[in-house]
């Protein structure tokens, strides 16, 4: 189902053909559509060791030229798999953005399939975490999310207001949680990198096991603390602190991150409720753990 008026139609049938025009020594590799819960871009395997990434909408376009350029900065610096650029597509047959292949990354998301070890999951994107923050910054731009928290005040407020009166939340507790959150101290060091997407379904387990990091779409630098979100998204109450310890947060951007993982969460079951359950009930989800953490003694 389309989330969006803008989103753009594409099929196995227009990504053969960009392929083919484009990239002529894959033109007979075979192309199957990935399944996913994502609304910004579309995923196509292309043969066995690559895959094809599109934009579905205009605000998603400009990611393609970001993760081309900054994903090779960062891999070598990072103790998970990320994708690796192979094409860089332009527009055609029809398809009005830019594009690109990658090498294929096995394993499943960890919303689909969680890891077997949690803790050791949490360690280990903690320690991902800290490594991209240690990364150049130089020339790098700004990420999306990674200014202040409360920028999206009145969007947060108005889906408290809406979930709290369909009985779907405690709103009261849900407001306390999010003032808390914006009262943090704010970020005064120099901008960091973070990746700002840091969901279940950007994550990928392979044996049980996290071994890999995609979608870099909203990755650049500022505030580190919307890469905090995982520890509500994905993680409980008693992995969170490991978590914390390994991306070494202190008490003020796990405070932010706190509000970050309200802000998506709230804002997410809000919008994508009735038109993607998948996304709802993630940010369902994030917005209980992070509810509950604020009040937990």
């Amino acid at each position: 189902m389309k989330t969006r008026a803008d989103e753009i139609d594409i099929d196995e049938s227009l990504v053969g053909r960009l392929v083919a025009a484009q990239f002529p020594r894959w033109a007979e590799l075979p192309v199957r559509k990935v399944r996913s819960a994502g609304t910004d871009n579309a995923m196509y395997r292309l043969g066995e060791d690559m895959a094809v990434r599109l934009p579905r909408v205009p605000d998603a376009a400009g990611h393609v030229g970001r993760e081309q350029r900054w994903l090779p900065h960062l891999a070598p610096h990072l103790p998970l798999d990320v994708p690796v650029p192979l094409g860089h597509g332009a527009p055609g047959q029809g398809y009005p953005f830019a594009w690109s292949v990658y090498r294929w990354l096995d394993g499943e998301n960890l919303h689909d399939l969680p890891p077997a070890e949690l803790r050791e999951a949490a360690a280990g994107l903690g320690r991902f975490v800290a490594a991209l923050r240690r990364v150049d910054t130089t020339g790098a731009p700004r990420s999306f999310r990674g200014g202040p928290v409360d920028t999206a005040d009145d969007e947060v407020r108005a889906a408290i207001r809406d979930l709290g009166a369909d009985g779907t939340l405690d709103a009261e507790a849900a407001t306390a949680a999010w003032e808390a959150a914006v009262r943090a101290p704010r970020w005064e060091g120099a901008p960091v990198w973070l990746h700002g997407d840091l969901l279940p379904g950007n994550l990928l387990g392979h044996r049980g096991r996290l071994t890999a990091v995609i979608d870099f779409g909203l990755v650049g630098v500022g505030d580190p603390a919307c890469d905090m979100m995982a520890a509500w998204s994905l993680l409980t109450a008693d992995t969170r602190e490991v978590f914390r310890e390994a991306a070494g947060a202190d008490g003020p951007t796990w405070g932010r991150g706190r509000g970050w993982a309200l802000r998506f969460g709230l804002t997410a079951e809000h919008y994508y409720r009735g038109i993607n359950p998948v996304l709802a009930g993630i940010g369902h989800r994030t917005a209980v753990e992070a509810i509950a953490d604020h009040h937990r003694p």
